[in-house]
C-alpha cells in the first residue's frame, strides 16, 4: 500500500515533468526547447538548482545532522494540482518555480520518499543462518567499481540463501561472470550463470583450459605455503583460508592486469556496450557510460583473458559451458533433452565432492523461458541478477513469481532506456510482453514514459553533486551540427549515428566534417567559413544548454522512481510473496544504478 501511494504520487508530479524528460538535447536549437518549456533565464535556473533541491547541500544542524528529508518538504506531504500549478504555467505547461521544482525533484525521489529498506536492516533480518565466508577480495582482481557492486552483492544473495536453505543461484545476465563465480568461490553456492552472448561462455571456456594446465602447480605451491605456516597458534585458524586462497591466487594475478577504474562520466548506461532485451546477441551486465560506445572486438578480446583472473583460482573442471543457438528452449526434442540429463548427471556425478561449481551457458532470456530446460538438474534455487538490461530485468521477476522453484530473487536492473513499453507504440502487437509498466496501477492508466525520459532515468544525478562536469561542449557540438544537418542538407531523420566523435576531433570544424562522413553527406560544398558562422551563431547560448541538462539530471531519480516502483507494485500485486522490497545496495557515486528489488515467496521461508 505504501509503495502504491508513493508510486500514485510521484507518477502525479513526473506527467507535468514530461515534457522536459522526453525532450532530446540534439534537437534543442532545431525545435527551440529552451523558448518552449522554460522561462525563467539560463542563469536564474542554475543558481535555483544548485541551492534547493538534490544537487543542494542542506545545512546541517548545531549537531552536525543534516534535516529528514519529509522535514525539509512538509508542504509536499499533501501535493495536489495547485501546488503543482505553481511550478509549471497552466497554459502554456512551461517551467515557471525552478525553486519549488527542484525541493518536489528531491521529495519524488526514492532517498526521500522512505519506501526503501535499508540493506543493515535486510541483513540482520536475514542472519540468523549465516556462516562467515572465506576472506577472497574482489578488489585484487575486479576493477574499483565492479568489486564495490559484487562485494556488498554476494554478501546480500548468500544471505537469502542460507536463510532459505538454497545453494544453486542462477545468474541471469551474468556477462564475464564477476557476480557467479564470487559467489560460488566465497560462498560455496553452486551458480548458473546465463548470458545471451557466446564470447562470455567463450572467455569462461580459454579461462578453464588454462586453469587446467597449471592448477597442480599452482595447488602443491599453495599447500607448500600452508605447511611453512602450521606452527601458528589455533587463534590464526581462521585466517588460514584466506592465506590458502591468496597463495594459490597471488601468482596468478600477478602477472594480470587489473582493470583499471572506469571513467567518472556522468550520462550512466545511455549508449551500453551490452544490449541485453529478449533477442539481444550483445554483452550483458556492464553497466556503461555515456559517450561510451561499444569497444573494439580486439579490445573485448583482450579483455576476455584479463578482466576476471578470480576463475583462475577456481578447482578443476570448475567452470562447465554450455552453449545452444536456440532461444526457444521449449522447442526441443525429447532425445536433446534426455541427452542433456544424461551429461548433467554425469557432470554432476563427476563432480561429487566439490560444491562450489560454476556453470556458464548460452541463453536468450524472456519471460516465457522455462529454465528447466537450460538447466536439467534445476531445484529450489534463487535468481540474482547484477545490472541486468532493459526487459531481462522484468522478465527475472516474471520468472521468479511464476516458477515454484525459484524462492528468492535479487535483481538491479540498468539501461532502462531498452525497456519495451506496452503504450508507446500502440500499433505494435498487444500480446506482447513489455518491460514497462509491470503493475496493475500503471496499467490501468496506460502510462508512458517514453525512450527518451527513460534515457534521462540512466543520469547519473549524484555524480553531478559531487562536482562532476556534465559534458556540455558535446552535447553543443551535437545540437549545432544538426541544425547545420536540417538546414543545409534537408535531412530530420536518419538511421545513422555519429558515435564517438567529439572525442577523436580537434575542432568544431573537424567534428562537424567527421560527422558529416559518418552520416554519409556530402562535406566539400560546405566551406569551414560557413561551418564557423553556426558555431559562432549558437555559442552564447551554451549555458541554456547547460541549465537544460541540469533539469534533466534532476528530474533522472523520479524517472527512476517510476520503473523501480512499478516493479516493486508488480511484485506486492502477486499472491505467493511473503517480502518484497527496494535497496539501496551501492554507493551511487560509484554505481548510479544502485537499487535492487528484492522478494522471497511464502513457502520457502
Amino acid at each position: 500500500a505504501a509503495a502504491a501511494r508513493a508510486l500514485g504520487r510521484a507518477a502525479r508530479f513526473v506527467s507535468r515533468a514530461l515534457p522536459l524528460c522526453r525532450a532530446h538535447t540534439v534537437e534543442f536549437f532545431t525545435r527551440g526547447l529552451w523558448e518552449r518549456l522554460v522561462a525563467p533565464p539560463p542563469a536564474d535556473v542554475i543558481r535555483a538548482l544548485r541551492l534547493a533541491g538534490p544537487l543542494a547541500r542542506p545545512p546541517a544542524d548545531s549537531a552536525g545532522t543534516a534535516p529528514a528529508p519529509c522535514a525539509l518538504f512538509p508542504f509536499l506531504l499533501c501535493a495536489d494540482d495547485d501546488m503543482f500549478s505553481s511550478v509549471f504555467c497552466e497554459n502554456s505547461g512551461k517551467l515557471i518555480n525552478v525553486h519549488l521544482f527542484a525541493l518536489a525533484a528531491k521529495y519524488y525521489s526514492l532517498s526521500s520518499l522512505g519506501v526503501c529498506t535499508p540493506l543493515e536492516d535486510v541483513l540482520e533480518a536475514l542472519k540468523g543462518n549465516s556462516q562467515e565466508a572465506t576472506g577472497i577480495k574482489p578488489d585484487e582482481f575486479m576493477n574499483n567499481k565492479k568489486s564495490h557492486e559484487v562485494q556488498v552483492m554476494s554478501e546480500l544473495v548468500n544471505s537469502i540463501a542460507n536463510y532459505c536453505s538454497i545453494k544453486q543461484v542462477i545468474d541471469i545476465g551474468s556477462g564475464k561472470g564477476y557476480l557467479s563465480s564470487f559467489l560460488s568461490m566465497q560462498y560455496n553456492l553452486k551458480v548458473y550463470g546465463i548470458d545471451s552472448s557466446d564470447s562470455n561462455t567463450s572467455g569462461a571456456h580459454e579461462r578453464n583450459r588454462k586453469l587446467k594446465k597449471h592448477w597442480r602447480a599452482y595447488q602443491s605451491r599453495g599447500r607448500a605455503n600452508l605447511k611453512s605456516r602450521s606452527s601458528e597458534k589455533a587463534d590464526d585458524r581462521p585466517v588460514e583460508s584466506e592465506i590458502e586462497c591468496k597463495a594459490i591466487s597471488e601468482e596468478l594475478l600477478n602477472n594480470t592486469n587489473s582493470l583499471q577504474s572506469q571513467d567518472q562520466v556522468i550520462m550512466q548506461d545511455l549508449v551500453p556496450s551490452c544490449g541485453f532485451t529478449e533477442m539481444a546477441t550483445s554483452n550483458t551486465r556492464t553497466e556503461t557510460e555515456a559517450g561510451l560506445v561499444a569497444q573494439t572486438q580486439s579490445h573485448e578480446s583482450k579483455l576476455s583473458e584479463e578482466v576476471l583472473p578470480i576463475l583462475n583460482v577456481l578447482p578443476e573442471d570448475a567452470v562447465e559451458v554450455f552453449a545452444s543457438s536456440q532461444c526457444n528452449w521449449g522447442e526441443l526434442c525429447e532425445e536433446e533433452k534426455v541427452q542433456r540429463k544424461m551429461t548433467s548427471l554425469k557432470s554432476k556425478e563427476r563432480k561429487s565432492s566439490e560444491s562450489n561449481l560454476y556453470f556458464a551457458l548460452t541463453s536468450c532470456i524472456t519471460a516465457e523461458t522455462e529454465l528447466s530446460d537450460i538447466i536439467t538438474d534445476l531445484e529450489d534455487c534463487m535468481m540474482v541478477g547484477l545490472h541486468t538490461c532493459g526487459d531481462l530485468a522484468a522478465n527475472t521477476l516474471r520468472i521468479f513469481t511464476a516458477k515454484p522453484e525459484i524462492k528468492a530473487v535479487c535483481s538491479v536492473g540498468c539501461c532502462y532506456h531498452l525497456l519495451s513499453e506496452q503504450f508507446e507504440n500502440q500499433e505494435e502487437c498487444c500480446d506482447k510482453v513489455w518491460g514497462f509498466p509491470m503493475s496493475q496501477y500503471l496499467k490501468d492508466k496506460g502510462w508512458c514514459c517514453g525512450r527518451n525520459a527513460r534515457m534521462s532515468a540512466c543520469l547519473a544525478l549524484e555524480r553531478v553533486a559531487v562536482g562532476q562536469m556534465l559534458p556540455t561542449e558535446s552535447l553543443f557540438y551535437r545540437a549545432v551540427l544538426q541544425v547545420i544537418i536540417e538546414e543545409i542538407y534537408g535531412v530530420t531523420k536518419s538511421d545513422r549515428h555519429v558515435g564517438k566523435t567529439f572525442s577523436k576531433s580537434s575542432s568544431f570544424v573537424d567534428y562537424v566534417r567527421r560527422s558529416l562522413k559518418k552520416l554519409e553527406l556530402d562535406d566539400s560544398k560546405l566551406p569551414d567559413s560557413c561551418i564557423m558562422d553556426y558555431y559562432e551563431k549558437y555559442k552564447h547560448r551554451m549555458n541554456e544548454l547547460e541549465a537544460f541538462n541540469m533539469l534533466k539530471v534532476v528530474l533522472a531519480p523520479c524517472i527512476e522512481v517510476l520503473i523501480l516502483l512499478d516493479r516493486l507494485c508488480y511484485l506486492k500485486e502477486q499472491e505467493n510473496i511473503a517480502w518484497s522490497g527496494l535497496v539501496k545496495l551501492f554507493d551511487p557515486v560509484k554505481s548510479p544504478r544502485c537499487y535492487a528489488v528484492i522478494a522471497l515467496k511464502k513457502q520457502s521461508c
